[in-house]
């Protein structure tokens, strides 16, 4: 039987020795780079003294400063997408390597540079966000990051995607289907780019933003779930049949007797260790993988504004 290459990674599954709390690097990389997506600070009210992030394993929570972790395509390779990936966790936690930085690698072996995505947890105890509130933002902020940076990486401009697993599918669909909130501020050069991404890929998403409000303007859509999973089945079914209705480009895929976060099984189904498979299939119908002449959206050099 022939293991993909992505699952080969995602499967080490919930048993992940302390080493794989590292961050993986890109092939022709030695470190990932970490960027604050909020230099002068994360907007909204928090007034707990300081604390450090608390990372174990798989896991990181305790997210007070959104960062972005960079993995660019290898120049050679380069097809001028990208995808910012949101973990999921319940909005407790960030399933950091194997819902964010295997898959960020996953990508890049495609020539998709990836960014994943330290969001803020709104069900972390005594945390004072929200989902839709702050952990949307964090993910706005993000791609407008992304396009506002897409000349420093070789991406185009045009071909951002977003990809969340679960609790991180839902900030997918609240920033891809939904309607941005009136009244935002506009604080420096990245606040003016769209927040709305070019795709969208939602891995066994969970409810909130479902049904969608905003669903005729949303992006092309890639939906995968167990047909068994007890939170994030029927949502997933659910954005299916209002992209469908409304005429969006949409392809779901629900495998039989499977559960929430098969990602993390050691699964002898032949479909589920090759969903990653239809992704990338999904992907080169779209276009997304073709080499593209980026468009020109360079920084003024040493500022944000």
């Amino acid at each position: 039987m022939r293991v993909t290459a992505w699952m080969a990674l995602a499967c080490l599954g919930l048993t992940a020795t302390g080493a794989d709390a590292q961050d993986p690097p890109p092939e022709h990389a030695a470190t990932p780079v970490t960027i604050p997506l909020w230099p002068n600070g994360a907007p909204g009210k928090d007034a707990r003294p300081p604390a450090p992030e608390i990372g174990r394993d798989y896991w990181v929570r305790n997210i007070r400063q959104p960062t972005v972790l960079a993995y660019p395509a290898k120049k050679e390779h380069n097809t001028g997408a990208a995808v910012v990936i949101f973990p999921g966790g319940g909005h407790k936690l960030l399933v950091w390597t194997n819902e964010g930085t295997k898959v960020a690698t996953a990508l890049n072996r495609m020539g998709v540079s990836a960014f994943v995505l330290k969001y803020r947890l709104a069900n972390e105890p005594g945390a004072p966000y929200s989902v839709e509130g702050d952990a949307a933002d964090d993910a706005r902020r993000a791609v407008r990051w992304v396009r506002t940076h897409a000349a420093d990486y070789g991406i185009d401009p045009a071909r951002i995607g977003v990809m969340g697993f679960s609790a991180g599918g839902e900030l997918v669909s609240l920033i891809a289907d939904n309607p941005e909130p009136a009244g935002r501020p506009v604080t420096d050069r990245i606040d003016r780019q769209s927040a709305r991404p070019d795709f969208q890929i939602l891995v066994f998403p969970g409810p909130r933003g479902i049904p969608a409000k905003a669903v005729a303007d949303a992006p092309p859509a890639f939906i995968v779930a167990g047909s068994r999973d007890p939170c994030c089945a029927t949502p997933s079914v659910a954005l299916y049949e209002q992209l469908r209705a409304a005429g969006v480009s949409a392809e779901l895929h629900m495998f039989a007797d499977s559960g929430h976060a098969f990602n993390l099984d050691e699964s002898n189904r032949i479909s589920i260790l090759h969903w990653p498979d239809r992704l990338n299939d999904w992907l080169a119908d779209g276009g997304w993988l073709e080499p593209h002449r980026t468009k020109s959206t360079a920084p003024v050099p040493g500022t944000d504004r």
